[in-house]
Protein backbone atom coordinates (compact mmCIF):
# COMPACT_ATOMS: atom_id res chain seq x y z
CA UNK A 1 0.00 0.00 0.00
CA UNK A 2 1.39 3.40 -0.98
CA UNK A 3 -1.31 5.60 0.51
CA UNK A 4 -1.43 7.29 3.88
CA UNK A 5 -2.31 5.61 7.15
CA UNK A 6 -5.92 5.09 8.15
CA UNK A 7 -7.69 8.14 9.66
CA UNK A 8 -7.50 6.71 13.20
CA UNK A 9 -3.79 5.87 12.93
CA UNK A 10 -1.04 8.01 14.39
CA UNK A 11 1.69 10.07 12.83
CA UNK A 12 2.44 13.22 10.88
CA UNK A 13 2.20 14.18 7.22
CA UNK A 14 4.77 16.67 5.96
CA UNK A 15 2.52 18.54 3.55
CA UNK A 16 5.34 20.32 1.72
CA UNK A 17 9.00 19.39 1.32
CA UNK A 18 11.68 19.30 -1.37
CA UNK A 19 13.67 16.06 -1.31
CA UNK A 20 14.69 16.15 -4.97
CA UNK A 21 18.31 15.99 -6.06
CA UNK A 22 18.29 19.73 -6.79
CA UNK A 23 17.43 20.57 -3.19
CA UNK A 24 18.61 17.66 -1.06
CA UNK A 25 21.77 18.33 0.97
CA UNK A 26 24.89 16.73 -0.48
CA UNK A 27 25.48 13.21 0.72
CA UNK A 28 21.95 12.64 2.03
CA UNK A 29 20.20 9.73 0.33
CA UNK A 30 16.45 9.81 -0.19
CA UNK A 31 15.99 6.52 1.61
CA UNK A 32 17.97 7.81 4.59
CA UNK A 33 15.84 10.96 4.78
CA UNK A 34 12.63 8.93 4.61
CA UNK A 35 13.85 6.44 7.25
CA UNK A 36 14.70 9.35 9.56
CA UNK A 37 11.22 10.72 9.04
CA UNK A 38 9.61 7.35 9.75
CA UNK A 39 11.62 7.04 12.96
CA UNK A 40 10.33 10.48 14.00
CA UNK A 41 6.71 9.46 13.49
CA UNK A 42 6.11 10.73 9.96
CA UNK A 43 3.68 8.60 7.96
CA UNK A 44 3.62 10.55 4.71
CA UNK A 45 5.04 13.45 2.74
CA UNK A 46 4.33 15.56 -0.32
CA UNK A 47 7.40 16.29 -2.47
CA UNK A 48 6.88 19.60 -4.27
CA UNK A 49 8.09 20.59 -7.72
CA UNK A 50 9.13 24.14 -8.59
CA UNK A 51 9.82 23.84 -12.33
CA UNK A 52 9.91 21.15 -15.01
CA UNK A 53 13.17 19.60 -13.87
CA UNK A 54 12.40 19.46 -10.15
CA UNK A 55 8.86 18.26 -10.87
CA UNK A 56 10.26 15.32 -12.85
CA UNK A 57 12.69 14.64 -10.01
CA UNK A 58 9.77 14.63 -7.54
CA UNK A 59 7.91 12.08 -9.66
CA UNK A 60 10.95 9.81 -9.88
CA UNK A 61 11.64 10.16 -6.17
CA UNK A 62 8.09 9.22 -5.20
CA UNK A 63 8.13 6.26 -7.57
CA UNK A 64 11.38 5.04 -6.00
CA UNK A 65 10.12 5.44 -2.43
CA UNK A 66 6.91 3.63 -3.26
CA UNK A 67 8.85 0.81 -4.91
CA UNK A 68 10.95 0.39 -1.77
CA UNK A 69 8.09 0.66 0.72
CA UNK A 70 7.66 -2.40 2.87
CA UNK A 71 11.36 -3.11 3.11
CA UNK A 72 14.51 -1.54 4.49
CA UNK A 73 12.82 0.41 7.27
CA UNK A 74 10.14 2.11 5.17
CA UNK A 75 6.68 0.77 6.06
CA UNK A 76 4.41 -0.44 3.28
CA UNK A 77 1.85 2.10 4.53
CA UNK A 78 4.19 5.09 4.14
CA UNK A 79 2.47 7.72 1.99
CA UNK A 80 4.46 9.57 -0.66
CA UNK A 81 3.09 11.95 -3.30
CA UNK A 82 4.35 14.65 -5.67
CA UNK A 83 3.31 17.97 -7.13
CA UNK A 84 4.16 19.53 -10.47
CA UNK A 85 4.48 23.29 -10.60
CA UNK A 86 6.28 26.45 -11.65
CA UNK A 87 7.49 28.64 -8.77
CA UNK A 88 7.06 32.40 -9.18
CA UNK A 89 10.85 32.74 -9.20
CA UNK A 90 10.85 30.68 -12.41
CA UNK A 91 7.66 32.03 -13.96
CA UNK A 92 9.63 33.41 -16.90
CA UNK A 93 10.29 29.82 -18.03
CA UNK A 94 6.63 29.54 -19.05
CA UNK A 95 3.86 27.25 -17.84
CA UNK A 96 4.24 25.13 -20.97
CA UNK A 97 7.44 23.75 -19.40
CA UNK A 98 5.39 21.87 -16.81
CA UNK A 99 2.34 20.93 -18.88
CA UNK A 100 4.24 18.09 -20.54
CA UNK A 101 5.40 16.83 -17.15
CA UNK A 102 1.80 16.69 -15.94
CA UNK A 103 0.71 14.88 -19.08
CA UNK A 104 3.49 12.31 -18.70
CA UNK A 105 2.72 11.82 -15.03
CA UNK A 106 -0.90 10.93 -15.65
CA UNK A 107 0.14 7.96 -17.79
CA UNK A 108 3.52 6.98 -16.36
CA UNK A 109 2.91 7.70 -12.66
CA UNK A 110 -0.83 7.34 -12.01
CA UNK A 111 -1.91 8.42 -8.55
CA UNK A 112 1.38 10.14 -7.74
CA UNK A 113 0.57 13.77 -8.58
CA UNK A 114 -1.85 15.36 -6.10
CA UNK A 115 -1.41 19.06 -6.88
CA UNK A 116 -0.24 21.78 -9.23
CA UNK A 117 2.35 24.01 -7.60
CA UNK A 118 4.01 25.46 -5.91
CA UNK A 119 2.91 28.49 -7.85
CA UNK A 120 1.95 32.01 -6.92
CA UNK A 121 3.59 35.37 -6.38
CA UNK A 122 6.85 36.47 -4.79
CA UNK A 123 7.29 40.24 -4.74
CA UNK A 124 10.11 40.03 -2.19
CA UNK A 125 12.72 38.79 -4.67
CA UNK A 126 11.06 39.56 -8.02
CA UNK A 127 13.19 36.97 -9.82
CA UNK A 128 10.54 37.04 -12.58
CA UNK A 129 8.66 40.20 -13.61
CA UNK A 130 5.48 40.65 -11.59
CA UNK A 131 3.24 40.64 -14.64
CA UNK A 132 4.75 37.32 -15.73
CA UNK A 133 4.28 35.91 -12.24
CA UNK A 134 0.60 36.87 -12.29
CA UNK A 135 0.04 35.29 -15.70
CA UNK A 136 1.79 32.06 -14.71
CA UNK A 137 -0.16 31.90 -11.45
CA UNK A 138 -3.53 32.30 -13.16
CA UNK A 139 -2.58 29.76 -15.81
CA UNK A 140 -1.64 27.17 -13.19
CA UNK A 141 -4.86 27.76 -11.28
CA UNK A 142 -6.79 27.04 -14.48
CA UNK A 143 -4.63 23.99 -15.17
CA UNK A 144 -5.32 22.60 -11.69
CA UNK A 145 -9.05 23.21 -12.13
CA UNK A 146 -9.07 21.46 -15.49
CA UNK A 147 -7.26 18.42 -14.09
CA UNK A 148 -9.18 18.44 -10.79
CA UNK A 149 -6.00 18.78 -8.76
CA UNK A 150 -5.30 20.78 -5.64
CA UNK A 151 -3.21 23.94 -6.07
CA UNK A 152 -0.28 24.78 -3.77
CA UNK A 153 0.23 28.54 -3.45
CA UNK A 154 3.37 30.49 -2.57
CA UNK A 155 2.73 34.10 -1.56
CA UNK A 156 5.38 36.46 -0.28
CA UNK A 157 4.93 40.22 0.01
CA UNK A 158 2.01 39.90 -2.41
CA UNK A 159 -1.13 39.19 -0.41
CA UNK A 160 -3.50 41.58 -2.19
CA UNK A 161 -2.59 40.37 -5.68
CA UNK A 162 -2.54 36.73 -4.57
CA UNK A 163 -6.04 36.95 -3.16
CA UNK A 164 -7.35 39.00 -6.08
CA UNK A 165 -6.12 36.37 -8.55
CA UNK A 166 -7.56 33.54 -6.46
CA UNK A 167 -10.94 35.30 -6.45
CA UNK A 168 -10.97 36.24 -10.12
CA UNK A 169 -9.43 33.18 -11.76
CA UNK A 170 -10.76 29.79 -12.65
CA UNK A 171 -9.35 27.59 -9.91
CA UNK A 172 -9.93 24.29 -8.11
CA UNK A 173 -11.92 24.13 -4.90
CA UNK A 174 -8.88 22.87 -2.98
CA UNK A 175 -6.26 25.57 -2.36
CA UNK A 176 -3.31 25.23 0.05
CA UNK A 177 -1.47 28.37 1.17
CA UNK A 178 1.92 26.82 1.84
CA UNK A 179 4.41 28.16 4.40
CA UNK A 180 1.81 30.64 5.62
CA UNK A 181 3.54 33.89 6.59
CA UNK A 182 0.59 36.22 7.03
CA UNK A 183 -1.12 37.38 10.18
CA UNK A 184 -4.71 37.02 11.38
CA UNK A 185 -6.14 39.35 8.72
CA UNK A 186 -4.53 37.45 5.84
CA UNK A 187 -5.55 34.15 7.44
CA UNK A 188 -9.20 35.21 7.62
CA UNK A 189 -9.13 36.37 4.00
CA UNK A 190 -7.67 33.05 2.85
CA UNK A 191 -10.06 31.03 4.99
CA UNK A 192 -12.99 33.00 3.57
CA UNK A 193 -11.95 31.65 0.15
CA UNK A 194 -12.08 28.10 1.52
CA UNK A 195 -8.31 27.65 1.55
CA UNK A 196 -6.18 25.44 3.77
CA UNK A 197 -3.27 27.04 5.63
CA UNK A 198 0.00 25.15 6.00
CA UNK A 199 2.39 26.23 8.75
CA UNK A 200 6.15 25.73 8.63
CA UNK A 201 9.06 26.13 11.04
CA UNK A 202 8.47 29.89 10.95
CA UNK A 203 5.87 29.30 13.65
CA UNK A 204 8.79 28.61 16.03
CA UNK A 205 10.72 31.79 15.20
CA UNK A 206 11.00 34.48 17.86
CA UNK A 207 9.65 37.30 15.69
CA UNK A 208 6.72 35.37 14.20
CA UNK A 209 3.93 36.46 16.55
CA UNK A 210 1.62 37.26 13.61
CA UNK A 211 2.08 33.79 12.16
CA UNK A 212 1.33 32.21 15.53
CA UNK A 213 -1.78 34.37 15.83
CA UNK A 214 -2.87 33.16 12.39
CA UNK A 215 -2.36 29.55 13.47
CA UNK A 216 -4.35 30.18 16.63
CA UNK A 217 -7.44 31.24 14.68
CA UNK A 218 -7.17 28.67 11.87
CA UNK A 219 -9.73 25.85 12.29
CA UNK A 220 -8.07 22.50 12.85
CA UNK A 221 -9.76 20.98 9.81
CA UNK A 222 -8.03 23.56 7.59
CA UNK A 223 -4.61 23.53 9.24
CA UNK A 224 -1.65 21.60 7.80
CA UNK A 225 1.98 21.36 8.93
CA UNK A 226 5.07 21.23 6.76
CA UNK A 227 8.84 21.53 6.81
CA UNK A 228 9.52 23.16 3.42
CA UNK A 229 12.73 21.13 3.71
CA UNK A 230 15.57 21.83 3.21
CA UNK A 231 14.58 25.39 4.14
CA UNK A 232 13.29 26.99 7.36
CA UNK A 233 14.43 24.49 9.96
CA UNK A 234 12.48 25.09 13.18
CA UNK A 235 13.96 26.22 16.47
CA UNK A 236 16.16 24.74 17.95
CA UNK A 237 17.51 23.50 14.61
CA UNK A 238 17.83 26.86 12.84
CA UNK A 239 20.91 27.11 10.66
CA UNK A 240 20.74 23.41 9.77
CA UNK A 241 19.32 21.81 6.65
CA UNK A 242 15.67 21.08 7.34
CA UNK A 243 14.22 17.59 6.80
CA UNK A 244 10.84 15.87 7.03
CA UNK A 245 11.92 14.25 10.32
CA UNK A 246 11.51 17.70 11.91
CA UNK A 247 7.84 18.14 11.05
CA UNK A 248 6.89 16.90 14.56
CA UNK A 249 8.80 19.90 15.96
CA UNK A 250 6.67 22.22 13.84
CA UNK A 251 3.55 20.33 14.87
CA UNK A 252 4.38 20.57 18.56
CA UNK A 253 4.76 24.35 18.26
CA UNK A 254 1.40 24.62 16.51
CA UNK A 255 -0.20 22.40 19.14
CA UNK A 256 1.03 24.77 21.86
CA UNK A 257 -0.44 27.75 20.00
CA UNK A 258 -3.75 25.91 19.54
CA UNK A 259 -3.76 24.68 23.16
CA UNK A 260 -4.34 21.09 22.06
CA UNK A 261 -2.31 17.96 22.70
CA UNK A 262 0.45 17.02 20.28
CA UNK A 263 -1.29 13.74 19.32
CA UNK A 264 -4.51 15.67 18.66
CA UNK A 265 -2.69 18.12 16.39
CA UNK A 266 -0.95 15.26 14.59
CA UNK A 267 -4.32 13.63 13.95
CA UNK A 268 -6.13 16.79 12.86
CA UNK A 269 -3.33 17.98 10.57
CA UNK A 270 -3.01 14.51 9.06
CA UNK A 271 -6.73 14.41 8.29
CA UNK A 272 -6.60 17.97 6.93
CA UNK A 273 -3.79 16.93 4.58
CA UNK A 274 -5.86 13.96 3.41
CA UNK A 275 -8.72 16.33 2.66
CA UNK A 276 -6.62 19.07 1.07
CA UNK A 277 -4.84 16.73 -1.34
CA UNK A 278 -7.43 13.95 -1.61
CA UNK A 279 -4.80 11.46 -0.52
CA UNK A 280 -5.42 7.78 -1.05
Amino acid sequence: MNGVDEPDGGGWIDSHCHLQDTYRPDGVAVTAAVKQAVAAGVVGLVCVGTDGETSRQALSLVAAVRAGAGQGGIPATFGCWATVGLHPHDASKGVDTIEGVLSEARTEHPGVVVAVGECGLDYHYDHSPRSVQREAFAAQLALAARLDLTVVVHSRSAWDDTLDILRASQRPDRVVLHCFTGGPDEARRCLDLGAFLSFSGIVTFKGADDVRAAAALCPLDRLLVETDAPFLAPVPHRGQDNRPALVPVVGAAVAAVKNVSIPALAASSRLAARSAFVLA
